[in-house]
């Protein structure tokens, strides 16, 4: 059985913690990670490419062939804090990449134009 959504107002108070000032809890930062991760599926349905954020997610987005079993072969793996920067709009795809942040495999390893999910505030 699915977990459920997120709501908005849960995934938005969670975020505006885990990306304030004050360091969040682990539990807030949990709960942003996630809310984030479901924003990318639902702006970019598929299995082609696997997003993980260890130890808080990891989903399948982007269309195309659906990956079934084993290593995926496209890949986009980084930390809870690049991602939330990456989601939110804090820093861009490019400079993700440029910084060594994120790990990316694969030829439809890419999130260009995907994110950020949410503009900066």
């Amino acid at each position: 059985m699915a977990r459920p959504r997120i709501t908005d107002a849960v995934g938005r108070a969670a975020l505006a913690q885990a990306l304030g000032e004050t360091p969040a809890s682990r539990t807030e930062t949990a709960t942003a990670v996630r809310y984030l991760l479901e924003l990318l599926v639902e702006r970019a349905p598929g299995n082609t490419v696997e997003v993980r954020v260890p130890p808080f997610g990891a989903v399948q987005c982007i269309e195309g062939p659906r990956h079934t079993r084993g290593t995926p072969p496209n890949v986009i793996e980084m930390d809870a804090a690049t991602w939330l920067a990456l989601a939110s709009g804090r820093i861009d795809w490019d400079a993700a990449m440029a910084g060594g942040t994120v790990h990316a495999s694969g030829q439809r390893a890419d999130l260009t134009g995907l994110v950020p999910l949410l503009l900066p505030r």
